[in-house]
Formats: C-alpha cells, structure tokens, sequence
C-alpha cells in the first residue's frame, strides 16, 4: 500500500462525481432514509448502500453482517430494528440519484452465500420497480456481479477491490469482458495508472472511502470519475472550482 505523494496535489482533469457512502453517513446514522435524503440536500449525485438477506429472505440494508452481535440472516424482517430499511425503502429514499447497491456476500460472514441467491432477490426487486438503469450493482465477490449480469445483463455492474491482481491490465481487460462498466478500487490503488489503464478498456473508476480535500484533489488529478465518501459537502466544497 503506498502512501499519498506530498506537496501539492497536481491540476485535477475534472471534477469526479460524487458519491455518498452509505449516505451522509458523518451527518446521519450510516444506511438510514435520514442519511439518504440528507446526501441529496448535500449535493451528492449517487448513494452508495449497502444489502444483505434475512431469515425469510427481506433485503436489509446494512453494512455489518451482524446487529447487535445477531447475524441478520438470522433475523426476521419483523426482528430488525426500525432503522435499517428494506431495499425498496432506501431506494424510494433515494429518488432523484443514482445508487451504488452494494451486494454484500462474503465467504468469511455468516450470511455467505454460494448460491448467490441475494442477487435474483435484487434483480427481481429493480424489473418490478422499473428504474434499474439508475443502479449500479457492486460486490466484492466476482462471481456475484457475474451472476447480476447473467439475470439481466442491462444492469450496470462493478467490482470492488483494495488490492488490483497483477498483471494489472490484463486484470482489468478481464472485467472489461464480462461486461462490468466499472471498478472500484480502494483510494490508494487510484494511481494515474491504475486509472488510465481503466479507461482505456471502458471503465469508470469509482473510488472509496475519500474524507480528506487535499485526496479529493489529489484522486480527481488522477482521472476518476467519481469518489466516495462520507462527507458530499465537504467534496462539493472541495471541486467548486474544478
């Protein structure tokens, strides 16, 4: 993992879009209709959320795979407490924005699941709903945002890193072919690089978690299209120059 470079960041090439991770989650409690409806008033473009299954196969947002030390694949959609929001409910919240749904399905927490069941549940949900083409379905499992585009390859799709594989274009090349439009790698992963070996197979780099001005600038110089961060206002502060 390197570092940021210091001195002063270089002239950015634009402005990134910005994206509210998990809404205005520094203003509100993290993934809560609060904290996407204050993201809006904030001037964030896209919501970043997070969503996992229940007992009885409700589609929970929240980023821990555990509430108050209960798995919420054990839980009851009547179990969960009354600010965690169903699916619909976030994305009702989030009317007017894009939103990042991030699938959440690893191996090392209790609601792992191999079937990828959580996916059909989540593309089921956005046909009834008639508003897929303002979604981005993200994971940091491969084989989920596989398994999105395999149900309805008209859905957007990205995948999530810290840590690019190496070589890193053949890398991307491979995401680029299974039809994904976007990567979203950890901030220090963003290099100049790392970007423009992106755009040169088509895809956007969206990149996470970004609190601080000075890597606002410094990522925005590098050419991403859009940061996520906890805090839209500062970025909208931040590239109103740009």
């Amino acid at each position: 993992m390197t570092a940021a470079p210091e001195g002063p960041a270089p002239a950015p090439r634009r402005a990134p879009h910005i994206v509210a991770h998990r809404g205005a989650s520094k203003a509100a409690k993290e993934n809560t209709i609060e904290a996407f409806t204050l993201a809006r008033t904030l001037g964030a473009v896209m919501v970043e959320l997070d969503v996992r299954r229940t007992a009885d196969n409700a589609l929970a947002v929240h980023h821990d795979p555990v509430i108050d030390a209960v798995a919420i694949v054990s839980m009851t959609r009547a179990e969960l407490p009354e600010w965690v929001p169903l699916l619909d409910e976030a994305l009702d919240a989030c009317h007017g924005m894009e939103v990042n749904i991030e699938i959440k399905n690893d191996e090392s927490e209790p609601d792992f699941d191999p079937e990828r069941t959580l996916v059909g549940a989540v593309v089921t949900l956005l046909r009834q709903r008639g508003d897929g083409h303002r979604m981005l379905i993200s994971s940091f499992d491969r084989d989920t945002i596989r398994a999105v585009r395999s149900l309805d390859p008209s859905l957007r799709t990205g995948y999530l890193f810290s840590v690019p594989e190496v070589p890193i274009e053949r890398f991307l090349e491979g995401i680029a072919n299974e039809g994904h439009v976007a990567i979203h790698p950890h901030r220090f992963a963003s290099s100049v690089e790392m970007v423009d070996a992106a755009h040169r197979v088509g895809l956007h780099v969206n990149t996470w978690t970004v609190d601080a001005p000075d890597e606002m600038l410094r990522l925005a110089a590098n050419g991403v299209d859009a940061v996520i961060t906890n805090l839209p206002d500062v970025a909208v502060t931040t590239f109103a120059s740009l």
